[in-house]
C-alpha cells in the first residue's frame, strides 16, 4: 500500500532521504518537561515518478505543527529583515503602490514584511495560522491579521468581506503546506486580476547539489523544483511569468505567477531559461534523486568524525543557533549533549529551553563569550556570514567557526 503525491495522487514509492525517527522540529521542550515523552515520527522524504514533486508524508496535522506557541518568530535575522525591506521598496516602485492599494501577505508571521509596506503608507493585511505571531505582529507594527490556515475557504471568505489584493506574497510557507491543491486555489481566488503573486520556496535544485538534507523536517510537507511549481499554478488557472534566483535560505527562487487571462504580464525569458536549467541539472529524471541519499550518508559520517575527534583531544564544541534545520540534523546524526554540550540563540522565545529530541539546552549568545569553546558549530549554515560578525569576539580567544552543509567546513 502506497501513499499519493500530495499534488499528482501518483503512488509513492522511490526514496529520496529517509532520516530515521525525529520528533516535530519545532517543538522546544521546556526545562519543566525535560523527562517527558516525547513524540517521534519517521522522516522519510519520497519522490513522486510521475511528477517529480519531493514530499514526507503527513504524520501530523498541520494545526499540530504550527501553533498558538509556535516558536519561530521571522525578526530575529537581520538578514532576513534586510531582504524583506529590499522586496518591499522593489515591489512598491514596480507595482506604484500607494494608500489606494493592498498587499496581503500569506504566512505573515511577526509582521516581519508587512512593517515595511505599512511604514510606506500601503494598506496591509497578514494571514498566520499562529495566534502568538500574529498578536506580535498587532503589538510591535499595528498590523492586523486573519488567524487562519490559507486555502480556498479562507480566500473565498476574504472575498467576501471587500478583499481585493493588489499583490499577494508567500514567502516560505508553500512547502509548509500539506494541500498545495487547496492553497494554491486559494490564490487563485483572492487574486486581482490584474495583480501579481510572489512566492519564494528554497530551491529543489540547492538541496541536492549542496546536501542541504538538514532542510527536511516535519513541518516541510514539500521539495520545489520550479518545474513542479509552474505545473501547479498552470493547473489552477494562473501562470508563472517570472523567476529570480536568490542566496536566502541556501538558495530560494522567488517567482512571480499572473492571473491566466492577464494580458499585461507576458512571460519573460527567465521562465524558459530556469526550465532548461533544471532539465539540464537532471531533475526530470528519476536517477538523481535516488542518488541524493548516499550524499547524506557522507555528510553525517564526516559530522560525527569531527565532533568525535574534538572530543577524544579535549577540544570543546559549543552550537549556535537552534533552527529546525539544526534539530533534523542533530537527530539523524544522533549528536547529543556528549558531543555538543549547549547551544545558543537569539530568540527569548526559545532561550531556557530544550533542543526536541537532543535535549541540548539552548542559552543567551553571551554563554559562547563565558564558555570560550574552541569551536562554534553554527546550525542556521545559511547565515552563517551574519553569525560570524555577530560573534566576532570568538576568534579573539582563537576560537573557530564550523558549518556542516554541504560538508564540514572551519572558518578561522
Amino acid at each position: 500500500m502506497h501513499s499519493l503525491c500530495r499534488y499528482c495522487r501518483a503512488p509513492l514509492r522511490v526514496t529520496f532521504a529517509d532520516l530515521g525517527m525525529s520528533p516535530i522540529s519545532n517543538n522546544y521542550i521546556s526545562v519543566d518537561h525535560q523527562f517527558d515523552a516525547e513524540n517521534f515520527y519517521p522522516l522519510h522524504a519520497y519522490v513522486c515518478e510521475n511528477c517529480f514533486l519531493v514530499q514526507l508524508h503527513d504524520y501530523e496535522r498541520a494545526e499540530y505543527l504550527f501553533t498558538d506557541d509556535y516558536a519561530y518568530f521571522s525578526s530575529y535575522s537581520d538578514s532576513w529583515l534586510n531582504h524583506a525591506a529590499a522586496y518591499a521598496k522593489q515591489m512598491i516602485a514596480s507595482e506604484s503602490l500607494d494608500g489606494g492599494s493592498l498587499v496581503v501577505e500569506i504566512a505573515s508571521n511577526d509582521g516581519y514584511l508587512l512593517q515595511y509596506f505599512k511604514r510606506a503608507g500601503v494598506q496591509v493585511l497578514g494571514v498566520e495560522p499562529t495566534a502568538n505571531t500574529a498578536a506580535a505582529a498587532f503589538r510591535d507594527h499595528g498590523i492586523v491579521s486573519e488567524v487562519a490556515f490559507f486555502g480556498r475557504e479562507t480566500a473565498l471568505r476574504l472575498q467576501a468581506s471587500g478583499v481585493c489584493p493588489d499583490v499577494i506574497v508567500a514567502n516560505n510557507v508553500l512547502a509548509h503546506v500539506p494541500d498545495l491543491n487547496d492553497f494554491v486555489a486559494g490564490i487563485h481566488v483572492l487574486l486581482k486580476q490584474d495583480g501579481v503573486a510572489t512566492i519564494e520556496f528554497p530551491h529543489l535544485l540547492n538541496l541536492i547539489k549542496c546536501n542541504q538534507f538538514d532542510t527536511i523536517y516535519h513541518e516541510h510537507f514539500s521539495y520545489l523544483s520550479f518545474t513542479v511549481v509552474c505545473k501547479l499554478f498552470e493547473s489552477h488557472g494562473m501562470r508563472v511569468f517570472d523567476v529570480e534566483q536568490l542566496a536566502t535560505h541556501g538558495g530560494s527562487l522567488r517567482v512571480y505567477v499572473a492571473q491566466q487571462g492577464c494580458p499585461s504580464r507576458p512571460a519573460r525569458e527567465t521562465v524558459a531559461q530556469q526550465l532548461e536549467a533544471e532539465t539540464a541539472a537532471g531533475l526530470n529524471d528519476i536517477e538523481i534523486y535516488r542518488a541524493f541519499s548516499a550524499a547524506v550518508v557522507g555528510v553525517k559520517c564526516d559530522l560525527l568524525a569531527f565532533l568525535i575527534n574534538c572530543r577524544m583531544s579535549g577540544k570543546r564544541v559549543a552550537g549556535y543557533g537552534a533552527p529546525a534545520k539544526g534539530n533534523t540534523l542533530l537527530n539523524y546524526c544522533g549528536i547529543g549533549k556528549d558531543l555538543l554540550p549547549f547551544t545558543v540563540d537569539r530568540s527569548p522565545y526559545k532561550v531556557g529551553k530544550l533542543l526536541p529530541g537532543t535535549r541540548i539546552p539552548i542559552f543567551h549568545p553571551s554563554r559562547i563569550v563565558e564558555q570560550k569553546p574552541d569551536y562554534v558549530l553554527i546550525l542556521p549554515w545559511n547565515l552563517k556570514d551574519e553569525i560570524m560578525e555577530q560573534m566576532a569576539e570568538v576568534r579573539q580567544w582563537g576560537g573557530q567557526f564550523v558549518t556542516p552543509i554541504p560538508s564540514v567546513e572551519m572558518h578561522p
